[in-house]
């Protein structure tokens, strides 16, 4: 082998490993783009109303057995759950609406 062929060998191989490169990168912003990146933060917001949700199913639980000042402590803490859900309910809302 040549150094002249070595050389045309060794630039085939760099041009086709550019090209390569760009697949790549394009593979790459498919599955870690905004597609993905939606899908990731929808979860994320899944997973918080979910165990918004049980929290909440649980203080209501406990606010039927509660009296007293039990329940005005339950009652505060459960105010602050429900409105974190509502928030989170709404940013869901206006994250993902019309979002296929």
């Amino acid at each position: 082998m040549s150094k002249e062929s070595k050389k045309e060998y060794i630039e085939k191989l760099e041009a086709k490993l550019k090209e390569w490169s760009v697949e790549i990168d394009k593979f790459r912003e498919r599955f870690e783009g905004p597609e993905a990146k939606i899908k990731e933060e929808y979860h994320k917001i899944m997973e918080e109303l979910q165990t918004r949700a049980v929290d909440i199913k649980r203080r209501i639980r406990a606010l039927e057995e509660a009296s007293g000042e039990t329940w005005e402590e339950l009652k505060y803490g459960t105010d602050e759950i429900w409105q974190e859900m509502k928030e989170l309910i709404k940013k869901a809302g206006s994250k993902f609406k019309n979002k296929n």
